[in-house]
């Protein structure tokens, strides 16, 4: 197959996976300032597409080590063709747009993890992925980022309760206090969908420059070029704007229950997390910070109660998101081996996946109305004993 041809087609691939990355992730930042009323839903998932958006254009650590540091390239290095880099693709959008189609909060970035480094590891052998990179910047801030976020939001929301009741010791003004954070919401959630952008819209950068490195079309070593950079931006921010209600009312269901000033906390760590991590280059996942963020606010409010059931459900989740994604990426890479007729065969085979995911979900659609309506009548994650009513009520 054409050279160029096959390029082309790996970038358009690319950016589909970029939209389904924004629309996937859009409930990090937005379910919780939609459930307690700061924002209303559509402003919300605008908000958050301009500031994805804009938040692509601030960092470019992120996608440096994607395509200089986890596939191995370049000179006297593995040479990963675009074909299999079209198949890694495949293993992540399919696995994305599964989860979507359940409701599952899963990562994203570990889906694009997974799928590149099941091609590379058929196609080119085990060598071709660097372990070290995965392991220093992917695999531990997986494990240790949410922890941290959580025991920051746990600190930050003792912190916010504490200052209310040393300043008012009336229930009734108390409550008015508090209520303040949903104002702070807005900032604080507009905080997290920025540095959304500067962390998940840089990996789609990777992949395409890594492409073009392996390709011949830019030299080893270099960062992505400005209109890389602008595509890339531009079609986070298109799926962010979609909406991802699916994802929102699941997320939803976990965050309504925490109070303003539980969300205020929960989305400042989740943000400063995900910020501090595009600024030393780590690939992590922005769900996961985001909800370790709200477990750990639960748990810094007396009288919440910490679902861990469910907790465990999404912790799976995450669990089999990149070996799943690999496992995809491993099966489309083999078929690849066929040659130009193993590429049309996974064309076809992935867009007949896509087909059947978008006509399965019609048939139990979630817009901005129905995902909002069952975000504000119960807790997945968090949840508020009823007893203890008069101390809830000033909460």
């Amino acid at each position: 197959m054409d050279l160029t041809f096959m390029v082309v087609l790996v970038i358009s691939l690319a950016l589909f996976f970029d939209f389904t990355n924004g629309f996937h992730d859009t409930a990090n930042a937005m379910a919780t300032p939609i459930a307690t009323g700061a924002i209303k839903p559509k402003i919300a998932v605008a908000l958050a597409a301009v500031l994805n958006l804009v938040g692509a254009f601030l960092s470019t650590e992120v996608a440096k080590t994607i395509s200089g540091g986890l596939i191995r390239e370049g000179s006297g290095g593995i040479r990963i063709t675009p074909e299999l880099i079209f198949a890694g693709l495949l293993g992540a959008i399919i696995w994305n747009l599964l989860t979507w189609l359940l409701g599952l909060p899963s990562s994203s970035s570990h889906a694009l993890f997974g799928g590149l480094i099941g091609a590379a590891v058929v196609g080119m052998g085990f060598e071709a992925v660097d372990f070290t990179v995965l392991t220093a910047k992917v695999i531990l801030p997986a494990v240790c980022a949410p922890v941290i976020a959580g025991g920051v939001a746990f600190l930050c929301t003792r912190l916010a309760y504490a200052i209310t009741r040393r300043q008012d010791a009336s229930g009734d003004k108390l409550t008015q206090k508090r209520g303040g954070f949903r104002n702070g919401q807005i900032f604080t959630s507009s905080l997290v969908a920025l540095a959304h952008g500067t962390n998940d819209a840089q990996k789609t950068m990777g992949i395409i420059t890594l492409l073009l490195i392996s390709s011949g079309f830019q030299r080893v070593g270099s960062g992505p070029a400005i209109w890389v950079i602008v595509s890339c931006a531009s079609a986070i921010a298109a799926g962010t704007y979609a909406g991802g209600w699916r994802i929102i009312r699941t997320l939803g269901t976990g965050l309504t229950e925490v109070k303003p000033a539980q969300g205020f906390a929960a989305e400042t760590s989740t943000a400063a997390a995900i910020l501090a991590s595009s600024n030393l280059g780590f690939a992590l996942s922005t769900t996961q910070v985001a909800s370790g963020s709200v477990i750990g606010s639960g748990l810094g409010r007396r009288g919440a109660s910490v679902r861990w059931g469910t907790a465990g459900r999404v912790g799976l989740g995450w669990l089999f998101t990149l070996p799943a994604s690999a496992a995809v990426g491993a099966l489309t890479a083999l078929i690849i081996r066929l040659g130009t007729a193993g590429v049309v065969i996974d064309a076809v085979l992935g867009c007949l996946a896509v087909a059947v995911i978008f006509l399965r979900s019609r048939r139990n659609r979630i817009t901005h109305l129905n995902a909002v309506s069952e975000v504000e009548l119960a807790a997945e994650v968090i949840k508020v004993p009823k007893k203890g009513k008069s101390r809830a009520a000033g909460t």
